[in-house]
């Protein structure tokens, strides 16, 4: 779970990487593919919605033996990922322009991020059925599946995006193009599995029908997966706006920088988080409550000692880190402190992730909804407008690092005082009603 995470963001990042290579537009480039992002979190919210959603369900329903309920959430989050799919289509194609310039473009850079926009809603069932029902994978014990799912499709983004942006000369829409084709073959292996002999439960016709109180269940559990894409998105828009006012296309495309290797360093953190959810899961559904905690001191312990590496790094070398996607001297001398700001308090966010984990694997879909909204929305959005009036362009990475600390560590100690200890007290194979 952990590597599939991790290898997920290239499809994005690796885009960056070689737009940020391109002859004479590279610094526009990048800053329109940035406009673009927070379009590609809400795509990515609302197939979270559906997978982070029905497969801790599964898990639960598997360690109860309810096998055939299992299959039916499956099979009813599916066509709710379709559904979704096409409605996201359809509006962002109709709306593409105005919004665009709402999240932050301008009019050098919005041709960059229309024709990257374009092209990749095309795909958006792609990406739905890939990122969606891969954790379908997972839930069923089988990781390295899961894996394979999103390696595959990466490996092909990085080898077409030279192609198509440089040797074919299509620049942005190459890009675009290759991670359609990627997503779309990442589909087809997953779907090929789920309806294959392999998978333990199987993606069934019948069970395709959606179930009004079967669809609430998903939907109340995954909004925690929804919210964070949603959160994430809305600060990006708050984000690019603010930078666009005080300080221009430069700022905005550091901060496509800073958030692409934020994606990077934070998708291992994510990965750990979601490995955990089966196993905390199926062993809730189980009455195993002893496991359950060890799951959760493994997960976290391990969460906090990544973290800890990345902020090293992200500390000592900043210069390095900006490289990757720039050689441009204003970019990294303005890149550097932001940089260092924006990850100064990088440890707590983590334990944010390690909690909702928790949240969303033993069915607490209010805890994990909430604290999904109390980092961005009503911490960090309301800090991104009113900070830089006194701070400038600054003030946009310090709210970052002031809503790290407190939401990360808030979702932490909820988790710590309301669920691990509790479970303490109660023995195995208590029965339901005596759950947390």
């Amino acid at each position: 779970m952990t590597a599939a995470q991790l290898v997920n963001v290239l499809y994005s990042v690796v885009d960056r990487v070689y737009l940020g290579r391109l002859p004479d537009s590279s610094h526009l480039a990048l800053t329109g593919l940035g406009v673009a992002m927070p379009i590609v979190s809400i795509i990515m919210g609302l197939a979270n919605l559906c997978g982070t959603g029905g497969a801790p369900l599964c898990s639960i329903c598997r360690g109860q033996g309810d096998e055939d309920e299992a299959e039916r959430v499956m099979g009813n989050s599916f066509t709710l990922l379709m559904v979704l799919g096409l409605a996201a289509t359809a509006f962002f194609m109709v709306l593409k322009r105005p919004i665009l310039y709402l999240f932050g473009a301008s009019d050098a850079t919005f041709p960059y991020a229309d024709d990257y926009m374009t092209i990749y809603l095309c795909g958006t069932l792609f990406v739905m059925v890939s990122l969606g029902m891969n954790p379908f994978i997972s839930s069923q014990g089988f990781g390295r599946i899961g894996m394979w799912t999103v390696v595959i499709g990466a490996v092909i983004n990085i080898v077409l995006d030279p192609i198509f942006i440089f040797a074919l000369g299509m620049g942005v829409k190459g890009a675009a193009l290759a991670t359609v084709i990627s997503q779309g073959l990442s589909a087809v292996w997953v779907l090929r599995f789920l309806t294959g002999r392999q998978a333990i439960l199987k993606l069934r016709r019948s069970c395709l029908r959606l179930d009004a109180r079967r669809t609430k269940r998903i939907v109340g559990l995954g909004l925690s997966g929804f919210c964070m894409n949603m959160t994430n998105s809305l600060v990006q828009v708050v984000c690019n706006a603010t930078l666009q006012a005080y300080g221009g296309d430069l700022y905005v495309g550091i901060m496509t920088i800073i958030n692409s290797l934020r994606e990077v360093f934070f998708m291992p953190v994510h990965g750990l988080a979601n490995g955990s959810q089966p196993v905390t899961g199926y062993n809730y559904g189980a009455g195993k409550y002893s496991r359950v905690r060890e799951s959760i001191r493994f997960s976290c312990g391990l969460t906090v000692a990544y973290a800890l590496l990345f902020w090293a790094v992200a500390m000592a070398f900043p210069g390095l880190l900006i490289r990757i996607f720039s050689d441009e001297a204003e970019v990294i001398a303005a890149g550097i402190p932001a940089l260092r700001i924006y990850f100064g308090l990088f440890i707590p966010m983590s334990l944010q992730s390690a909690g909702q984990a928790v949240f969303v694997g033993l069915g607490r879909s209010k805890q994990a909804v909430f604290f999904s909204l109390l980092r961005k929305a009503i911490i960090n959005a309301p800090l991104t407008v009113i900070l830089p009036i006194w701070l400038g362009t600054t003030g946009v990475f310090v709210a970052e690092s002031v809503s790290q600390l407190v939401g990360g560590m808030a979702c932490f100690l909820t988790m710590y005082f309301t669920v691990y200890r509790p479970l303490g007290g109660m023995k195995d194979g208590t029965p339901l009603s005596g759950r947390v």
